[in-house]
């Protein structure tokens, strides 16, 4: 960054500044000079379509950020160029039709954004211009772009899926707003001390957003608590009317996305509360300062964090009130939309299609009959009509402690009228199950929105089941176990309800912005068109054996690896070799998803290179990031033991040059962004039956990396395009891992069975790798020796049986590369475009375009 330099500032005084200088004192012997100030519009030649952005920028730093170009950081020239291209972003949106046929609502407690400026400017087509618009001021867009905080509003891929969703409704003109919770702080920031994650909060709005519109006209009012009222109507009909208690502001902020080629703009509409009265006067001046601002607090503490620990009564609540907060103040919003443009709110399923992430927001349903029924006079039969057909939502799970219950006293407490809405929905349910399946009391049980086994608890995922036109899941397999286990006794009910939808990424994000190498070689060889039409890419196969093309492909790969060594060396101090396999395992983490099963390989390895020192061992980089929940004790202690092995590796000159490993702390879209186009393998290693579908493994295997996984999830699918002679599947299927966990022993006699595994536990466990703890990581080997419920022990001599075929498969380069030329190519149909054409053609049925 020169904006500062003396080479910056003859480029202002020569092109921009006609002769003004930016030194802050005069120059001898001259008379004091006038300000500088930006270049007048009228003056740049509308022709030149670097010196007009130029000019914008310099306007918006001037009259925006009260900025001169001598007093800009990296982080004032990064606002200013947003705000210049959040003009344009407007512009489009304002030819954008205000009164579609009909619009998609998403609604989702996570939209895991990251930075936007790749993603306007690549929309836009303007990275070219706004790197020479800066550059001729002396800024380096490369600096720019890595000043903007990541906008870290999601855990994972939920969160990642939802922003791919809204780029590509975008891009596709389905007119959609995305309905959230503007975090004040997102998931946290992840520090690592000798180990140890901590969390501390991430400030992404320190210094305020620039993309983002306040829209203080459409705030709304939601309520918590308090009691519901009955009164007689004139008719002899009774009325019930919430009388809540608490009421919240709910203020929304809306983020423009824009599509490709910027001709369709939607909005993410993030709510933020605030309490009504932001001081209490009477308190204040009575001397209780502190107690005069605590009803701001607890209503502003729902914005604050994203997913606060639920761990505590209080932490239960705040949770469950984040849920109500944001789904209530979007169906506000959308039912006041619809009332203004359209009237009648029977009319509501043929103008608007609401879709529930999740089970976060499956208090729609109750909510949106409580808004029809109580707020706008439509009858029960009615109302039940418009929110079955207007509601879909999507299953990201099939862990039973992971579809959200909430105990009967929290809700009726803290929301009675919906209590009461949800206990008549589910009595009529049950009369209806009862005339046609009987009145079985276990089958009745099953069914029942109300779970008694251990106490009183709402189910969501059945509420939303009941209260949606489709449900769906988002792999194949996902999807078939869902009908199989989770939503066996509902699906029985309607067998039609269930249907499928595989997710997608966004290639405009995951290849063209984060791959420029990559996608101009996919350019060079099947032409520009692959840019708008993914399924171009299958044109690379026809190269894939080109020994010229392959040697691009590596050079490509090779330059992404160098900077990747960069960043690990900056967060880490760890050295990687370009030359070694980049085996990367990124993800949240989680037992489930088995980086546990990953470092017991690392250890294994680490010991038969030790045993076998002379042995030709393929160099190989073993990379771990990912973010544990911060009460999540086993997952903490995973990441430990992957820093206790990093440690102990890398220290040994006995595998120097042959074995590496690292945790890179503080995982975010960023640094996934330089991670998956320089990973070699891509480790999808989750217990099978578990990962829903994963979005990670798609976007590696789109920018070459090759899979080795389990048939869990999407992989299942991925292995079906790019091929079986390129991944790299091992372990029980789902049906095997249900086979297996019916057997007594099995961690036990699978331990017996493997030297190799016992020898990596006893190690572990015998503090190998924490000397000065030696039982630190006996909670983990324990689990595995006694429970093992991710079956890590039964898949264990497989994946390291698969993991010796991926030495030898990288040894021999040109069929490595073919295979990786192979993934790129045949990875099109992950494409969210794709996705969100489904959605709405089978789910929605709304227009595209």
């Amino acid at each position: 960054m020169t904006s500062g330099s003396e080479g910056g500032s003859k480029v202002l005084n020569e092109v921009l500044l006609a002769g003004h200088r930016r030194d802050d004192a005069p120059q001898p012997d001259e008379a004091p000079r006038t300000l500088w100030k930006p270049p007048a519009a009228a003056a740049v030649p509308q022709s030149d379509p670097v010196a007009t952005l130029r000019a914008a920028i310099l306007g918006k730093l001037a009259y925006g950020l009260g900025k001169s170009p001598a007093t800009a950081r990296d982080r004032d020239w990064f606002a200013a160029t947003a705000l210049a291209l959040r003009d344009r972003v407007v512009d489009a949106s304002l030819e954008t039709a205000p009164f579609p046929h009909k619009r998609v609502y998403y609604l989702s407690l996570e939209f895991l954004i990251g930075r936007l400026l790749s993603d306007v400017m690549g929309n836009l087509d303007l990275v070219a211009t706004a790197r020479a618009a800066l550059a001729g001021l002396g800024v380096d867009l490369d600096a720019v772009s890595d000043a903007e905080p990541d906008a870290a509003l999601g855990n994972g891929g939920l969160g990642r899926l939802a922003a791919c969703f809204m780029e590509s409704m975008a891009s596709l003109a389905i007119p959609a707003y995305g309905y959230g919770i503007r975090y004040d702080h997102g998931l946290f920031r992840q520090l690592i001390d000798d180990g140890v994650q901590r969390e501390v909060p991430e400030t992404w709005l320190a210094e305020g957003n620039p993309w983002e519109f306040e829209r203080i006209e459409s705030a709304c009012t939601v309520g918590f608590g308090g009691e519901v009222a009955m009164t007689v109507q004139a008719d002899g009909s009774l009325r019930r009317a919430w009388r809540p208690a608490e009421a919240v502001r709910a203020v929304p902020y809306d983020t423009p996305v824009v599509g490709r080629g910027g001709r369709h703009v939607n909005a993410l509409r993030l709510w933020s509360a605030r309490a009504c009265e932001p001081v209490d006067l009477a308190r204040f001046n009575a001397g209780d300062h502190v107690g005069a601002v605590s009803d701001r607090a607890r209503a502003e503490a729902i914005s604050r964090v994203l997913y606060p620990s639920d761990g505590t009564p209080a932490g239960q609540e705040l949770r469950l009130r984040q849920e109500f907060f944001f789904t209530s103040a979007s169906l506000q919003d959308l039912v006041r939309r619809h009332v203004a443009e359209r009237g009648d709110l029977r009319s509501l399923p043929d103008h608007a299609a609401i879709q529930l992430n999740d089970t976060h927001p499956a208090i729609a349903v109750p909510e949106l009959m409580r808004l029809l029924v109580d707020e706008h006079g439509l009858s029960w039969e009615d109302a039940w009509h418009v929110t079955t057909h207007t509601l879909g939502y999507t299953n990201h799970t099939l862990m039973p402690e992971a579809l959200e219950t909430w105990p009967v006293e929290l809700m009726e407490r803290l929301l009675p009228r919906h209590m009461q809405i949800i206990y008549l929905i589910n009595w009529m349910h049950l009369e209806e199950v009862s005339r046609h399946r009987g009145t079985d009391a276990g089958y009745l049980a099953e069914v029942s929105l109300i779970e008694e086994s251990h106490g009183k608890r709402v189910r969501m995922g059945h509420l939303a089941f009941l209260g949606a036109r489709r449900v769906n899941g988002v792999s194949a397999l996902h999807t078939e176990l869902m009908r199989q286990t989770v939503f066996a006794p509902l699906h029985a009910l309607d067998t039609d309800k269930i249907v499928n939808k595989t997710n997608g990424i966004t290639f405009r994000r995951w290849l063209h912005n984060a791959n420029p190498g990559l996608t101009r070689l996919a350019v060079e060889a099947v032409g520009p068109r692959v840019l708008d039409d993914p399924s171009h890419l299958a044109g690379l196969a026809a190269v894939a054996e080109d020994a010229g093309f392959q040697d691009r492909y590596a050079a490509v790969r090779r330059e992404r690896k160098e900077a990747l060594a960069r960043v690990v060396q900056d967060r880490t101090g760890i050295t990687l070799d370009p030359e070694a396999l980049f085996d990367v395992q990124i993800k949240r983490i989680h037992e489930y998803k088995r980086q546990l099963l990953n470092i017991l390989e690392t250890v294994a390895l680490y010991q038969a290179i030790k045993a076998e020192p002379h042995r030709d061992w393929p160099s190989r980089v073993k990379l771990f990031a990912g973010k544990a929940a911060p009460s999540y004790h086993q997952a903490k202690l995973i990441i430990r033991l992957a820093s206790d092995v990093a440690k102990r590796v890398n220290a040994d000159p006995d595998v120097a040059g042959r074995l590496t490993v690292a945790f890179v702390p503080n995982y975010s879209v960023s640094l996934a962004e330089a991670i998956i186009p320089a990973a070699d393998l891509s480790e999808q290693i989750s217990t099978a039956g578990l990962e829903a579908s994963g979005t990670g493994n798609m976007k590696l295997a789109l920018n070459g990396a090759l899979t080795i996984g389990t048939l869990d999830g999407a992989n299942i699918e991925i292995k079906d395009h790019v091929g079986a002679d390129n991944i790299f599947i091992f372990g029980l299927d789902a049906a095997g891992v249900q086979r297996t966990k019916a057997q007594d022993g099995y961690a036990e006699r699978a331990i017996a069975a493997s030297p190799r595994l016992r020898a990596a536990l006893d190690v572990i466990g015998a503090g190998g790798f924490s000397p000065g703890e030696p039982g630190r990581f006996r909670p983990l080997v324990d689990e595995l020796t006694r429970g093992d419920r991710f079956l890590l022990t039964a898949d264990f001599d497989d994946y390291w049986r698969v993991q010796r075929e991926v030495d030898a498969a990288w040894v021999r380069r040109r069929s490595w590369w073919r295979a990786a030329i192979l993934n790129t190519a045949r990875t099109a149909w992950f494409s969210s475009d794709r996705t969100m054409r489904e959605y709405a053609e089978e789910i929605w049925r709304v227009r595209v375009g």
